[in-house]
C-alpha cells in the first residue's frame, strides 16, 4: 500500500494546472452538447440560468473537491480514507468506477471525432452538400470495425499522455491543447458570424426568450453545470492532490469554471449563426454535431476545410477530458496498490478501452440491449444519473457537515489568504448544493 505522498508529482506552473483543470472541464458536452440544450429552451434565457448556477453551485462543488484534493495529497479513494476514514471512501470509489465506465463510452464517442476530421477530406462535403450526411453517418456508427478501430486510436492516444505523467504528460500537452481549441473557436466563430443571414442566429442565441423559462429550463441548466464542470467522478479531488500549498483555490475554481463557460458560451458562436443562416432548426439533438453540422459546412466556401477545423476542436476537448478521466483510475492504482505509472496507465486503459467494445457495437444494433437500452445509453445511464449525482451530493456533505472546519482553513490557506465569498460558499455545499443535485438525481432515475 504505497501512500506515500512525500514523492508526489505536482503541476509545474499555476498556467499547467488551470489549462489541465479546466480541459477536464471542458469536453464534448460543451460544445456538442451545450448548443443543442441551449436551442431546445430558448436561447439566452437559458445561457443566463445556465451561468447563474455554474458561479454559485458550480464552483463550490469544485472548491470543495479541490479541497478534499490538495489536503490529502491523494487519489479520490486514499483522500478520503486519509481524511476521515469509515465509509466515506465509498464516494471516491463511485468516481473510480464512474471514470472507468464514461471513458469507455466517451472513448468511443471521441473516436467519431477522428473519423470525422479524415471524412471532411473525403466525400463527407459532397454528402452535406446533396443533404445525405444523416446517410454517411448511419452507415459509419454502423460498421463495427471502423468504430472500432477509431476508439483504439484514440484510447491509445489517452493512455500515452497519462503515461508520460503529470509535468510531462497531461500539463505539457493541455498547454498545447486548450489555447488551441480557443484558437479553432474564435476562427469558426469568425466564419459563422460573417455568413448572410447569421443576424438571426446570433438574435436566438443572445435575446433571451423569457417564455420558455421554466422548471424544466432550470433543471437543463442544472445537469448541463453539473456534468459539464467533471464533477461528482473525483477529477478535480485527483487534480487537487498535485497542487502546491501555495495556490490560491477559491480563485482557481473561479478560473476554471470561467474557462468552462467561455468555452461553451463560444461554441454558441460558431453554430447559431451558421445554423441559422442556412435555415436549419437549432434543437436539433446530438445529430447536430454529426449531422447538420457538416450539411452546413458543405455549403460554406472552404467547407471541408472548417469541418476539419470544427471536428479538431471536438478531439481536443474530448482528449483532455479522457485524460483527466483516466487519471482518477490511474492515480488510485498507484496511490493504493502500488503500481506504477506506467503499468496503471497501460493495463486499465486497455481494460477499459475492451470495456468500450460493447458500445461500440451497440450502435449497429450488434450488441443486445440492457433492458430496452442500447449498451451505451445504458452505460451513460448508470454514470450520469447514478454514480455522479451521488458522487457530487457526498461530496458536498462532507465539505459541508462532517469536514468543514478543516476545508475552511484548506480553502483559505490556513488564513493566509482572503476568501471573500466563504460564508456563501458554506452555505452552498451545506444546503444549497446537495439539495439541487438530489434533485438532478431523482428527476434523472426514470429509466
Amino acid at each position: 500500500m504505497g501512500n506515500g505522498t512525500e514523492n508526489r508529482e505536482q503541476w509545474g506552473s499555476r498556467f499547467g494546472f488551470i489549462m489541465a483543470a479546466a480541459g477536464s472541464a471542458v469536453g464534448l458536452g460543451n460544445i456538442w452538447r451545450f448548443p443543442y440544450i441551449t436551442g431546445q429552451h430558448g436561447g439566452a434565457a437559458f445561457v443566463l440560468v445556465y451561468a447563474a448556477i455554474v458561479f454559485s453551485i458550480g464552483v463550490s462543488v469544485m472548491l470543495a473537491e479541490f479541497v478534499i484534493g490538495r489536503a490529502s495529497g491523494l487519489n479520490a479513494v486514499g483522500a478520503f480514507k486519509k481524511l476521515r476514514g469509515g465509509a466515506w471512501p465509498i464516494v471516491g470509489w463511485m468516481g473510480v468506477i464512474a471514470g472507468f465506465i464514461i471513458l469507455s463510452f466517451y472513448g468511443v464517442i471521441a473516436g467519431w471525432t477522428i473519423a470525422y476530421m479524415i471524412k471532411s477530406f473525403t466525400g463527407l462535403m459532397a454528402a452535406g452538400a446533396a443533404g445525405k450526411a444523416g446517410d454517411v453517418f448511419g452507415a459509419f456508427v454502423t460498421n463495427a470495425p471502423q468504430v472500432v478501430a477509431y476508439q483504439v486510436i484514440f484510447m491509445v492516444v489517452t493512455i500515452w499522455i497519462v503515461y508520460k505523467g503529470i509535468g510531462e504528460g497531461i500539463e505539457k500537452y493541455c498547454k498545447i491543447m486548450m489555447p488551441a481549441l480557443f484558437v479553432i473557436l474564435f476562427v469558426l466563430i469568425v466564419r459563422g458570424v460573417t455568413l448572410p443571414g447569421a443576424s438571426k442566429g446570433l438574435e436566438f442565441y443572445l435575446s433571451p426568450d423569457w417564455s420558455k423559462l421554466n422548471g424544466a429550463t432550470v433543471f437543463a441548466a442544472l445537469g448541463q453545470a453539473f456534468f459539464s464542470l467533471s464533477l461528482g467522478m473525483g477529477c478535480m479531488i485527483t487534480y487537487g492532490s498535485y497542487l502546491s500549498k501555495k495556490e490560491v483555490l477559491p480563485s482557481a475554481a473561479l478560473t476554471v469554471a470561467a474557462l468552462d463557460t467561455s468555452v461553451a458560451f463560444l461554441a454558441g458562436f460558431a453554430i447559431f449563426p451558421a445554423v441559422f443562416a442556412f435555415g436549419i432548426e437549432p434543437g436539433a439533438g446530438p445529430g447536430l454535431t454529426f449531422v447538420t453540422l457538416p450539411n452546413v459546412f458543405a455549403q460554406m466556401p472552404g467547407g471541408m476545410f472548417f469541418s476539419f477545423l470544427f471536428f479538431l476542436l471536438l478531439f481536443f476537448a474530448a482528449l483532455t477530458s479522457s485524460v483527466s478521466l483516466l487519471e482518477v483510475c490511474v492515480a488510485y492504482f498507484k496511490d493504493e496498490m502500488g503500481w506504477t505509472r506506467e503499468k496503471a496507465s497501460w493495463l486499465l486503459g486497455a481494460v477499459i478501452t475492451a470495456l468500450g467494445i460493447p458500445s461500440a457495437l451497440s450502435l449497429g444494433g450488434k450488441f443486445p440491449k440492457i433492458a430496452g437500452k442500447d449498451f451505451l445509453d445504458a452505460m451513460d445511464f448508470i454514470s450520469s444519473n447514478v454514480l455522479l449525482p451521488l458522487g457530487g451530493i457526498f461530496i458536498a456533505v462532507f465539505v459541508g457537515w462532517v469536514w468543514l472546519e478543516s476545508g475552511k482553513k484548506e480553502a483559505n490557506n490556513e488564513g493566509k489568504v482572503p476568501f471573500a465569498w466563504e460564508t456563501a460558499w458554506v452555505w452552498i455545499v451545506r444546503i444549497v448544493a446537495p439539495v439541487a443535485i438530489a434533485w438532478i438525481f431523482v428527476k434523472g432515475l426514470k429509466w
